[in-house]
Parts: structure tokens; C-alpha cells; sequence
């Protein structure tokens, strides 16, 4: 909240009633005047929603405007009657210092709730991590890591992510293939690479970040699966929630956002569907409608 929100006290702290009406409509006057805090203050141009973006990571974002995020920006911006523009980097260490918080941009489109490196408006999608694997062939069916068929497998995974925990609990990390958690992504992508070799047949099962999973699923010449993982106990969570993030300063925005989630919920998970995302409502059931 800034100041000038709550300037105006209560009659009673005043020495003369008349005088604090005057003061109240004068700043009740002042109020009306003025845009939202949000655009005037917290963001870096009130007139564009400015998004923080990779620019070579879809199935999120690209320069081209390619990636589901892009779609969301360019539907958020014009409900709000906003051009749309971005602040492009890599997301790697940094993103967040060089792009947010260095007031390039006011958005990351997409950051799991918790995260406290930003602060997250409502979240607008509820996803998890996947096994993905080619239908119609000796693992159709498999939803959980337990698989007694996983014993026999080649297992694709990126290095250091939440599954690897419980691979290492069931003794298969000498079945992984791993894959780095960490590229620049303008010249390379480990998760392409991951579910290029599912789809040749390099490896049986890949275990990947369902957004992730479900797009490239959607590109792959072999009919593929994508099943959540929903049935792992006792290791990391492998389900999450995904906000928006914002500046810890901007609650105005925040709110504004969170508005524009609500009331254009339908149409995120319209595009969301359209790159092969896997939705989950709150009770771990696939969202379909």
C-alpha cells in the first residue's frame, strides 16, 4: 500500500469535524483522479504488460511468440488494454535478479508457488511431473515409479529433478540415462534431447516436468503417453501449483492479476490444452473441461 492511500484518518483525530470533511472529500477527490497504484508506481510502463521470458524455451516462450506463456502475456494484456512487450533471458541462474527484479519487466509468467525468490499472485494451473512412454508397447498403463516393470527399463531423466529421489529409493539409478539439469537454453534443450530418444526408442520411459512431457508428447512421431505421477509417497512432491510472480513491493499488480486470472480462467486452460499441458484440479484428477 503506498501513502497516499492512508493519508485520511479517522473525524475523531482531528481538531475540527468540518475540517475533516473537507480533507476527506479533498482526498477522496484526489483518489478518484489518480490511476491504480499498480500502473503508476509499481510497473515500468503503464501502458504495456511487460513479461520476463527465456527467449528459446518452449513449449513456455520464445522470441517468436511461439510458447504458451507468450499466448497468456498476449491474452493478459488485452483484457487490460495493454500492448504486450518482453524482457528476454536465458532462465538460468540470474533470471529472476536480471529481469524482474532489475525492473526490465513486471511478470514471470510462470513460477511454482512457494518460490519465495518472487511473489506469486493465485496460482493458474496445477500440473506434475510424468512418465512418458510410446503407447501400445510393454508399458502402457504405468503410473508410478513402484512399476515392477521399471526394473527392466531404460529410464530417461534430467539430472538432480524431484523423480531421481525415489529412482534412488528403488534401487534404478543404474537403469537412468541422465540428462543436465542445467543449459543455456538458446543453444541447447535437455528435455527435447529426453523425448527425441523416447520417441527413436534410445530409452522406454522418460520421467519429465508434465508441461514439458505433454508438449513434446504432442510433436513426437510415435503415438506417446504422458501419466502423472500421483501415486509416489515419501519423497519430494511431485505436484505443484504454478502462479505468476511479481516484485514482493507490487500487491497492487498483484491483485490485478489475480482479478484477470479469475475471470479468464476458462480460456488459460484453453491454451494450456493446446500445447499438451496434463491439468490437475485439487483433488489429483485430470482437468478436462
Amino acid at each position: 500500500m503506498h501513502g497516499w492511500k492512508l493519508i485520511v484518518a479517522a473525524s475523531g483525530r482531528l481538531a475540527f469535524a468540518g475540517l475533516a470533511f473537507v480533507l476527506a472529500l479533498g482526498f477522496g477527490a484526489l483518489r478518484a483522479q489518480q490511476p491504480e497504484a499498480g500502473d503508476t508506481i509499481e510497473l515500468v510502463d503503464p501502458h504495456v504488460f511487460r513479461a520476463c521470458a527465456d527467449p528459446r524455451d518452449l513449449p513456455y516462450s520464445n522470441e517468436a511468440g511461439e510458447g504458451f506463456e507468450n499466448k497468456i502475456a498476449e491474452m493478459f494484456a488485452k483484457q487490460l488494454g495493454k500492448s504486450v512487450a518482453y524482457a528476454y533471458y536465458p532462465d538460468a541462474t540470474g533470471f529472476i535478479r536480471n529481469t524482474l527484479n532489475a525492473h526490465r519487466c513486471d511478470v514471470v509468467l510462470g513460477i511454482p508457488q512457494g518460490n519465495d525468490m518472487v511473489q506469486p499472485t493465485n496460482a493458474y494451473y496445477r500440473t506434475a511431473y510424468v512418465a512418458a512412454y510410446q503407447k501400445g508397447g510393454p508399458f502402457d498403463g504405468l503410473d508410478t515409479l513402484s512399476d515392477p516393470r521399471l526394473k527392466k527399463a531404460k529410464i530417461g531423466i534430467i539430472a538432480g529433478t524431484p523423480p531421481a529421489s525415489y529412482l534412488a529409493a528403488l534401487g534404478l539409478l543404474g537403469n537412468i540415462k541422465s540428462y543436465a539439469l542445467v543449459v543455456d537454453t538458446r543453444f541447447d534443450s535437455a528435455t527435447a534431447q529426453m523425448m527425441h530418444d523416447l520417441d527413436n526408442g534410445d530409452i522406454d520411459v522418460a520421467l519429465i516436468w508434465g508441461p514439458l512431457g505433454g508438449y513434446y508428447a504432442t510433436k513426437a512421431k510415435h503415438p506417446t503417453a504422458v501419466a502423472p505421477l500421483l501415486r509416489e509417497k515419501g519423497g519430494p512432491k511431485l505436484v505443484y501449483r504454478i502462479a505468476m510472480g511479481v516484485r514482493h513491493s507490487d500487491q497492487n499488480w498483484k491483485r490485478i492479476l489475480n482479478r484477470t486470472i479469475a475471470e479468464n480462467q476458462s480460456e488459460i486452460d484453453e491454451i494450456l490444452r493446446s500445447f499438451g499441458v496434463p491439468l490437475l484440479d485439487e483433488n489429483d484428477q485430470p482437468l478436462t473441461r
